[in-house]
This record gives structure tokens, sequence and C-alpha cells, in this order.
């Protein structure tokens, strides 16, 4: 995730910076491509599944490789949010949140990955 500050300059003297918090927004790094296959998947992909970590696969992948189960923490998938390209309110778009460009391609050996998975991958990721 990547931390961005939400307020203008700290408090100068004591008194203020007793009585202020800083802000830090956080999102999604939005990673660019799959982690199995390296498929790209731009901010706008419908197809990007990513688990509870930002871990982020193709769906093709999570449905053919991965039965649903992260190779990473044991987690299940959801649709990745699409971070909206317009400034429709607030500076909350991609011109000021801009997608990761750090690619993470670890693909995965899918047959010790078909091992772990068979004890799971029939439990709801609720359930996990």
């Amino acid at each position: 995730m990547k931390l961005v500050p939400l307020c203008g300059p700290m408090p100068r003297t004591r008194i203020e910076r007793l009585h202020s918090t800083p802000h830090v927004r956080t999102m999604l790094e939005l990673r660019p491509t799959c982690e199995n296959c390296n498929k790209p998947l731009p901010p706008s992909a419908t197809d990007a599944r990513i688990c509870s970590y930002e871990c982020t696969f193709c769906a093709d992948c999570v449905e053919t490789v991965l039965f649903n189960v992260c190779p990473n923490c044991g987690g299940g998938f959801t649709p990745r949010p699409i971070r909206p390209a317009r400034n429709w309110k607030g500076n909350n778009y991609l011109g000021a949140d801009p997608a990761s460009t750090t690619v993470k391609h670890r693909p995965v050996d899918a047959a010790a990955h078909a091992r772990f998975a068979a004890e799971i991958r029939d439990v709801p990721p609720a359930e996990r």
C-alpha cells in the first residue's frame, strides 16, 4: 500500500502538535500484472483478482490454476476494485493515486499448489 499525507505542513508549536493528528491515506497498489502468468492487468481490468493481502492474479489463473486458494496465504480471491480514471470527487482518482508499476511475477508451481490447495479448496474462504 502507498501512504499519502492528507494534510498540510505539520503544526509548529507544541500545543498545535498535541492537538493534531497526522492523516495518512492508504489505498490498493493496483499491481500491473498477474503474479503467475504475468498477464497485464491495467487499473481498469475487470478480470483482476486479489486476496486480502493484495496478491494479484488474473481470473483465469485463479479459476484454473489456483482454485480460489491464494498460494501465499491460503485465502480466497475477490474482484479487484477499479479506481476511477476521472476526478469525480475529492481528488480520488488515478491521476492523484496512480497504479503501481512494480511487477511481482512469481509463477506458481502448479503441482505443489494443487497439493496445498487440495485440503482447503472446498472450504469457503470465509471459513478458512
